[in-house]
């Protein structure tokens, strides 16, 4: 079997760790003398400290080897290695892990049921293939419910169809198979997987809001295996075509626009979007933004809530870019408008990290933080959900596939 430095790199490192956590005893040093503070505790203390935080480097180590953008032959092993040292971490020793990338919520945090998605990457595929192509998420509840949601009510409406997921970030891809023992398809995985079945007829549906960056690096992955798949067709994302400029929006867009905003007004407890706009409390959608041309979507989706009436509704976006849609922009626009309440809600369709910690979060940098920190608000609160769970936005993509699939035709 051939031995590769990197492998070679992480069985030493976890040898390491092993030892380390015997050497510890998997528990925490305790001072049993009464004066913590005498010459004699400080040095049988000093050596177990040094230890715990030399297993706990170790463990970050192997953490940033695997938040990585590119699968490689060491990829699964890596994944392993990373648990199994983390699991022989005692409680103390957890807290202490900090890398690059690396914290004790790579492995720590809870965000619900893996069990409860569905990686489908299943063979015996057949001739017609369905491959749902998403960013993914490494919130458990939300990849369960919003993207799983999206492939579900997909299977649902083409039974005659092999659904299937491939996620386009590996980062994600190898903390969900190193967490939660969950294996998802790349890409290039997810392709050579149709084609090894036989796929002749593959249906591409993105999940991607936008005909963004990601979602062209979708269609050159997919094109590099025109000469393997007899037809391959991509659907479009979400939101549809990009307009020439702010003012240009479609019928996807009003039909999002509608649906989350009905969708927002409703989790806030209020009868429809004018009662929430009589009671003073605006709606923000808080996307992702991008650099990208297609980065007018954002300003597109702010006309269309326009068009519709919707005066309360307001698109934000994490990156700033659109310039308007940086948070501080978006404060100034929805204290100037005379709103006193704000409902902050993610314009994405998983509630992941973006949503939990750059939206919700609790550092002073979050949205939440930062419109509380204002002082011109009587109330902020976050509705935590992703796009891909409301039935409308399902329906949508629904509609399409089935576009994608008439042209077949």
């Amino acid at each position: 079997m051939k031995v590769t430095l990197k492998v070679l790199s992480v069985v030493l490192a976890l040898c390491m760790v092993f030892a380390l956590a015997s050497c510890t005893g998997k528990t925490e040093p305790t001072n049993t003398d009464t004066d913590a503070n005498t010459a004699t505790d400080a040095t049988p203390d000093a050596e177990p400290a040094d230890a715990d935080k030399a297993a706990a480097d170790e463990v970050a180590a192997l953490i940033d080897a695997i938040y990585v953008q590119e699968r490689n032959e060491n990829t699964d092993e890596q994944c392993a290695a990373a648990k199994a040292a983390w699991d022989a971490l005692t409680d103390a020793q957890k807290e202490l892990v900090e890398g690059e990338e690396a914290d004790p919520d790579y492995f720590g945090r809870d965000t619900g049921d893996a069990s409860l998605d569905d990686p489908r990457n299943a063979d015996e595929i057949g001739e017609k293939e369905l491959l749902v192509v998403s960013f993914g998420t490494s919130f458990n509840e939300s990849r369960a419910t919003d993207i799983k949601g999206v492939e579900d009510a997909l299977q649902a409406a083409f039974p005659d169809w092999s659904v299937r997921r491939a996620f386009t970030a590996q980062i994600i891809i190898n903390h969900v198979q190193a967490r939660d023992g969950e294996k998802i398809d790349n890409m290039e995985q997810a392709l050579d997987r149709a084609v090894a079945n036989g796929v002749k007829t593959l249906v591409i549906q993105p999940t991607h809001l936008m005909h963004g960056a990601e979602y062209d690096e979708m269609v050159a992955a997919a094109d590099a295996y025109k000469d393997k798949i007899d037809t391959i067709v991509i659907s479009e994302p979400l939101l549809g075509e990009v307009g020439a400029d702010a003012s240009a929006v479609n019928t996807d867009k009003e039909t999002v626009a509608k649906a989350i905003t009905a969708e927002a007004v409703a989790a806030a407890d209020y009868a429809d979007q004018t009662a929430a706009d009589e009671g003073k409390t605006a709606f923000v959608f808080m996307g992702h933004g991008t650099a990208h041309s297609a980065k007018v979507t954002y300003s597109q989706m702010q006309s269309q809530m326009k068009d519709l009436g919707y005066k309360n509704v307001f698109i934000g976006t994490v990156e700033g870019e659109p310039e308007e849609t940086a948070c501080e922009e978006v404060i100034k626009a929805v204290a100037e408008a005379g709103y006193t309440k704000v409902v902050l809600r993610p314009l994405m369709v998983v509630a992941g990290d973006h949503a939990n910690n750059d939206m919700a979060g609790e550092e002073e940098d979050s949205w939440v933080s930062m419109f509380k920190a204002s002082g011109k608000f009587e109330t902020v609160d976050t509705q935590i959900a992703g796009l891909g769970r409301i039935a409308d936005v399902q329906a949508l993509y629904v509609a399409h596939a089935q576009a994608a699939i008439d042209t077949l035709a």
